[in-house]
This record gives C-alpha cells, sequence and structure tokens, in this order.
C-alpha cells in the first residue's frame, strides 16, 4: 500500500536511519536508535522495519502523531503495528503540528499546546481503533509527562464506554493507558509529573530531556529539578528509578 510519490520519504528514512546507527556502533554503549518510517507509506515502513530491526540492530522505531494527516489509529496502519507488535518493538511517539494548526495555534508557538494535545489525539485514536488491545507486545513510549493525557483519562474512558468501538464489551481505557510508558521531557514539575503518576506507575516513567531542540542551559534545569522534587517510591532517586525503567525496557543497554 502507497501514499503518493514515497520514494523520496522511503530514501530519506533509510539515510537517517543508516546515520544513527553509525553512531551508536562509533559510541558502543552511549547511543541507542529509534528508526524513522516513510509514513504513511505502508509497504515502505514495512520495508525500513525489516532493515532497521534485522540489518541495524535498531532499538525501536518512532512515529509522529500523524503522517500528512494520517493518524496512529487509522486502519491503513495496521499491517504495520502488527510488524511491529510481531517483533515486540519499542514505540516512541513523537508530536508534530495538529493538520489544523494553522487555525487552532492562534499564531502562538505550537510545541506549547498544539504538541501535547495531538500526543492526546492521536493516543486516543489508538484506543478507539482497538490497536494496542490487539498488539499487547508494543512497547508504546509518550512524551511530555503523557501530554493532556493524565488530565483527559478518565473522560476519555468515559467516552469509550459510552461509544464502544465495536466491541461486546466496552475497553478499559485507563488500563490501556497505565501498560504505557512515559518519558518527562518538558516542564516536569511541580505540576506535570504528579498528575502523571495519578495515571501511570513510576516504573512505567523514564527520564527524556528534549535536547537539543531544548537549549543546553535549560535541559539543565530540567535535570536538577528531578534532584530537589520528592522521591519517586521509597528507597529511589528519579535518577536510579528512571535508569532502572530504561534498563528494563531496553536490555541492549544495559550490558
Amino acid at each position: 500500500m502507497s501514499f503518493g510519490a514515497p520514494a523520496a520519504a522511503r530514501a530519506l528514512a533509510r539515510e537517517v536511519n543508516e546515520d544513527g546507527a553509525g553512531i551508536v556502533r562509533d559510541h558502543p554503549g552511549r547511543f541507542g536508535l529509534f528508526a524513522s518510517l516513510p509514513l504513511p507509506d505502508v509497504d515502505g515502513a514495512l520495508a525500513e522495519i525489516a532493515y532497521a530491526f534485522d540489518q541495524l540492530h535498531a532499538d525501536g522505531v518512532v512515529l509522529e502523531t500523524h503522517s500528512h494527516g494520517v493518524y496512529l489509529g487509522d486502519p491503513r496502519l495496521e499491517p504495520v503495528f502488527a510488524e511491529l507488535n510481531r517483533r515486540r518493538a519499542v514505540v516512541f511517539v513523537h508530536p508534530t503540528s495538529p493538520v489544523c494548526w494553522e487555525h487552532s495555534a492562534l499564531g502562538r508557538p505550537r510545541p506549547m499546546v498544539e504538541f501535547v494535545f495531538d500526543t492526546a489525539r492521536s493516543v486516543t485514536d489508538l484506543l478507539f481503533a482497538g490497536t494496542l488491545e490487539r498488539h499487547p507486545d508494543l512497547k508504546v513510549i509518550v512524551p511530555h509527562c503523557g501530554g493532556a493525557l493524565p488530565v483527559l483519562a478518565d473522560r476519555i474512558n468515559g467516552f469509550m464506554r459510552l461509544f464502544p468501538p465495536g466491541e461486546a464489551e466496552a475497553p478499559d481505557a485507563v488500563a490501556q493507558l497505565r501498560r504505557l510508558y512515559y518519558d518527562t521531557a518538558g516542564p516536569a514539575f511541580p505540576r506535570q509529573v504528579p498528575a502523571l503518576l495519578g495515571l501511570a506507575d513510576p516504573d512505567r516513567l523514564l527520564y527524556g530531556s528534549d535536547y537539543c531542540w531544548t537549549p543546553a542551559e535549560a535541559a539543565e534545569a530540567h535535570a536538577a529539578s528531578f534532584d530537589t522534587a520528592p522521591a519517586p517510591a521509597p528507597g529511589t532517586s528519579w535518577r536510579s528509578l528512571t535508569t532502572a525503567n530504561a534498563r528494563t525496557l531496553f536490555p541492549r543497554l544495559a550490558r
């Protein structure tokens, strides 16, 4: 299945994946690789999954919340998620501007609000599509403390019970969200992480810096905020917890 002229996207995905794999080889133990896929070109994405995992030994893939308006719950992407589930892959989801950003952003910086709501929009689409239920071996990482999901989870769950997406029994959206992983890039304290802990257990949280799009001094201040925050669990620090969680999710990097 192809969308438009996929050749340029396929070539770009291959180029950045090979460059990323080269960085991993040149700095063993320091970096990992999330492979890019030329979505919404499904055939190209399936070929790149095979190449990235079998030849480049990628640690996972990165997907944007939508590609040319095709959101992650779109049924056309089912073969991609089926293959990633077969490989028990780590799938890192990162937001981009929604298709309506020219109107919805009101001229304000898009990463400020539009990104966090597009994260919620795309993950909600996965929930309603049943993708996460059909593919329980996916290890999905949601960025930026879950975006707007922690405060919308109960609302999403309620609507899924009112309008179940075709199943005989309404799925539990909150239970599915609790199975996901969440990074802490962007503002994390004093409000975002406590809200996230109302949805996800501490063993589902990962550190994220958002560097280099976040300037170095801001990333350093973000890292320091974890050292002054209350400990996430008895006998742990945020550094020890998120390091242990990452090593569990990426056992290659723990060696």
